[in-house]
């Protein structure tokens, strides 16, 4: 099937209008039209070969929401005209401990990642949501509630499951004090996933003019801590602290915030190692841990939490075209809270 979208021709290329093919339908395959594919950071960071080389041409783009066209002979799970979403990963291997659990993400052979990369069975280059169509095994597609506006709800498939993975995974709920590092497009469904959860929730922040905004998103407090008396104010108050920030930060300050007991989850990717005094997590009996994305299930859970609760994200909604200036923009951040592309206008 022919798809039209946007592609990098070679690495830390601009990009650009890109014709290809989408494999044919398989038994178990799901076609859909798509109606919106946010951007995210890691877009960037692979189409400029910031994590190391990548393939190219790229269509990238793994923030998917559309409307199912066609469907195999053997697919049960979706019906012509429902809606769907795929997010990170578009396989894995099935077989292995945490694939049988539902934890695709950390498949023990790799999951096959929706683009800047290979399909696990045709050995094809994966193009991504930067497009118009798309070609998925229902497996490892979700069903998308009908009461939610969809523009918001591309970016759940990444920094919607993102955050809402390890707030499960930790328990915040009622009675737990959770602090979200970083009001991006990362921390920002952190505040409105941990609030809806009810627990009690605080943004670290290093700008005072988010204050506002986190407020309106749920958040109980915000608290900008730029001097090493603001840090001991708060020392083993949080039982959950969920650090979305990519900038290299002396975490150690901010497990000192943490209970006993308590956890710092790190969500974003700095560039540095980090260096970790043990008796910051002695004294203390406090973990440091990392977490990325989810598996199927719990991507569907969010889902069904966010048409419940009606959670989406904040987005600036742009025509193809833009789409390079919109990474220069994330880059710079500046948007509130995450760029959409309209995939109508391709």
């Amino acid at each position: 099937m022919e798809s039209k979208g946007y592609a990098a021709l070679a690495g830390n290329s601009a990009l650009e209008p890109f014709t290809f093919q989408r494999r044919e339908l398989g038994s178990h395959d799901v076609a859909l039209d798509i109606l919106y594919g946010g951007i995210c950071h890691s877009d960037i960071h692979q189409v400029r070969e910031e994590w190391g080389s990548s393939l190219f041409p790229m269509v990238p783009g793994h923030e998917i929401v559309g409307r199912v066209t066609s469907i195999g002979s053997g697919v049960s799970k979706f019906s012509v005209g429902q809606l769907i979403g795929i997010g990170v990963f578009i396989d894995s291997c099935r077989e292995c401990e945490n694939c049988l659990k539902g934890i695709q993400q950390y498949c023990l052979n790799g999951m096959t990642g929706t683009y800047n990369t290979y399909e696990r069975n045709t050995k094809n280059i994966a193009f991504g949501g930067y497009a118009n169509n798309f070609v998925i095994d229902e497996a490892y597609a979700v069903h998308v509630p009908e009461n939610l506006p969809l523009e918001g709800v591309a970016p759940l498939m990444c920094a919607g499951i993102t955050l809402y993975s390890p707030l499960r995974h930790w328990q915040a709920g009622p009675g737990k004090k959770v602090a979200i590092m970083g009001l991006g497009g990362l921390g920002h469904m952190g505040v409105k996933f941990a609030a809806a959860l009810g627990a009690h929730v605080t943004v670290l922040s290093h700008s005072p003019k988010k204050r506002e905004d986190a407020m309106a998103m749920g958040a109980h407090e915000f608290l900008v801590l730029n001097s090493d008396e603001d840090f001991a104010a708060h020392k083993r108050e949080f039982d959950l602290i969920l650090n979305t920030v990519s900038a290299d930060l002396n975490i150690e300050k901010y497990l000192n915030l943490v209970k006993i007991d308590g956890t710092l989850v790190l969500i974003g990717l700095p560039s540095a190692p980090m260096s970790i005094g043990a008796g910051s997590l002695i004294s203390s009996r406090r973990s440091l841990a990392g977490s990325m994305i989810g598996g199927i299930p719990e991507l569907q859970e969010m889902l069904d939490f966010c048409g419940k609760h009606q959670i989406v994200s904040d987005v600036e909604v742009i025509e193809p075209s833009y789409i390079n200036e919109a990474y220069d923009r994330t880059v710079a951040s500046d948007v509130k809270y995450r760029f959409v592309i309209d995939a109508s206008k391709y």
